[in-house]
């Protein structure tokens, strides 16, 4: 379990850390291009949930969670899944919503920066490194669970072949060895 708290808490650091820098060299709403037209750092201060959406619900947000925090942790805590897989897709989900959770009770709203800006009709969404977390946790959480749901499928169709290989044994006459006795 100690691993799992480790990488919660790493993700936390490395959120907490950007946005203080973030906060410290950038004005709000002003811009620096890292890749020119492609992405640049961007300023912003979001009072809604992941990329901005749903803005001025902040207690309802907090809530919310709260909530899938503590119940994400508990089921990590209770349960322990034996998959690395799913724990540290559980981890990134919990310490990403740690970090911006720590920025609603702190500042009242959430400080986002990475600004893809080479597809302006299809990405328009400023976020940050805790949404990072959250988003690969949940798709390393999602790549998981299809991986399951196909070695279940792999073992129940063995399961079948090999019920089926024993029931056609089963059914087969015995073959003497020709003598009449």
């Amino acid at each position: 379990m100690l691993i799992w708290i480790l990488i919660i808490a790493v993700s936390v650091l490395l959120d907490q850390v950007s946005k203080l820098l973030v906060y410290g060299f950038l004005d709000r709403e002003e811009s620096l291009y890292l890749i020119k037209g492609v992405l640049r750092f961007t300023y912003v201060e979001n009072n809604g949930a992941a990329f901005g959406m749903l803005g001025d619900h902040r207690w309802v947000f907090m809530i919310l969670s709260t909530v899938g925090i503590v119940a994400v942790f508990a089921y990590l805590w209770k349960f322990r899944p034996s998959s690395k897989l799913a724990c540290t897709a559980l981890a990134f989900i919990i310490g990403g919503g740690i970090g911006n959770m720590i920025d609603r009770v702190r500042l009242g709203y959430v400080i986002d920066f990475i600004d893809f800006c080479a597809f302006p009709k299809v990405w328009m969404w400023v976020f940050n490194i805790a949404d990072s977390f959250v988003c690969v946790g949940a798709g390393m959480l999602i790549f998981y669970l299809i991986l399951d749901i196909i070695k279940e499928a792999k073992q129940e169709k063995l399961k079948k072949a090999g019920a089926s290989a024993a029931e056609s044994s089963d059914n087969t006459p015995e073959q003497g060895d020709g003598s009449d006795e």
